[in-house]
């Protein structure tokens, strides 16, 4: 079981998310008002909470939705769960589609720090029953 320590939307690509306090998403579309929102494999994006904090002990500035990450995720190893995983928060499912990601260009992140964890933690998913998830709520695979 883990929880989710905060959820980010923005409505244009490419630039960091804002913390929101509740996010709605809709099967096979995404989160309500998100631009990466639509009929594809890359719907909502997950990071992990303790790969943000270590980033942070090394120095970085960052607040949640800097790497342009929809949902924090507290408990999960994200990174090493399969394709297909999928996630269970109240009635929310999201299935695991995609493991990291190309940087095209390097963020302001990458250029404080000379990296981005968003690359190589962070994981995407599509929604298979939508719902709403607030900061807090558990979340589990199953």
């Amino acid at each position: 079981m883990g929880t989710i320590k905060a959820v980010c939307t923005s409505d244009i690509k490419g630039i960091q998310k804002t913390e929101k306090d509740s996010i709605t998403l809709q099967p096979d579309w995404g989160i309500e008002g998100d631009a990466h929102a639509g009929k594809w494999h890359r719907q909502v994006s997950l990071l992990p909470y303790e790969r943000i904090e270590e980033f942070k002990a090394r120095g970085a500035d960052v607040v949640n939705g800097s790497f342009g990450e929809n949902i924090i995720v507290e408990g999960f190893d994200l990174r090493s769960l399969p394709i297909g995983t999928r996630f269970k928060s109240g009635d929310v499912v999201l299935e695991l589609t995609q493991i990291g990601k190309e940087c095209h260009q390097h963020c302001a992140i990458y250029h404080q720090m000379g990296e981005c964890i968003m690359p190589h933690e962070g994981v995407f998913c599509k929604v298979i029953e939508g719902g709403r998830i607030t900061a807090g709520d558990e979340i589990a695979i199953v």
